[in-house]
């Protein structure tokens, strides 16, 4: 399995380590992982302020740097739903259909193309507050939705629980955005900064030490909302916690 590593743009610029994480943990489970250098942004941030013509030729690199690899794999799942589902802009060939198909999220990835059954490697002795970015709740469904009267299940959670020592706590409001929202949090500053408030006086309430997530920019933007309340958790991405991080 010949698989493609893509890192976010903003992971790359604030958080390699979980670029890092990403690949080595692909390593242990034995695939075989290329990192395009001259790969950029997938074109998220343009084509959510409805600029889809200008994300043209960001898409189009990205399809060159990516077709002929049997997946695509990134450790956000806000860059993947845009890839999976709003990569329009390039006219649609059989590389760009082959690589919106074949792009994963690093949850589903291992939840569900490599069916991961046990983290040997991994302890993380900590009370933990999972995050579900919205494009991956919603877009890719990697969990099921509270609002809906839908079967309870949770990728990310089921990869949690494999492990040993992590305990998973609940927070009054799981799936309530966090304000993020990318380009959002620069055009409605004041009203994503009381939204990543609200998130982060919710997590700690749960007594969690940590929260994680499979976006960083989630994590991001609850971080720096949570160091200015002068709120005790932290944060870190799941992949870190996957791959053996002991802090």
């Amino acid at each position: 399995m010949r698989v493609g590593l893509f890192v976010p743009c903003y992971v790359d610029a604030f958080h390699p380590e979980v670029g890092q994480a990403t690949l080595e943990l692909l390593e242990r489970f034995g695939v075989e992982v290329d990192y395009p250098f001259d790969q950029t942004c997938c074109g998220q941030p343009m084509t959510n302020t409805g600029c889809h013509e200008e994300s043209r030729a960001t898409e189009e690199l990205f399809v060159r740097n990516f077709s002929g690899h049997d997946y695509i794999v990134a450790p956000s799942g806000s860059c993947v739903n845009h890839v999976r589902h709003n990569f329009d802009a390039p006219e649609q060939t059989d590389d760009v259909k082959q690589v919106r198909a074949r792009t994963y999220e690093l949850v589903e990835f291992l939840h569900d193309i490599l069916k991961v059954d046990a983290f040997p490697w991994a302890e993380f002795p900590h009370k933990v507050v999972l995050h579900n970015n919205c494009n991956a709740l919603r877009g890719l469904n990697i969990a099921s939705m509270s609002e809906l009267r839908e079967a309870q299940y949770s990728k990310p959670r089921d990869l949690l629980d494999k492990v040993k020592g992590l305990e998973l706590v609940s927070i009054a409001r799981p799936d309530e955005c966090c304000g993020f929202g990318g380009t959002f949090s620069v055009f409605e500053e004041a009203v994503s900064a009381r939204m990543g408030q609200d998130k982060a006086r919710d997590q700690a309430r749960s007594g969690a030490e940590y929260v994680t997530s499979s976006d960083s920019s989630c994590l991001m933007h609850q971080e720096g909302c949570a160091k200015r309340l002068h709120l005790p958790q932290k944060y870190i991405h799941i992949s870190q916690i996957l791959n053996g991080a002991r802090i």
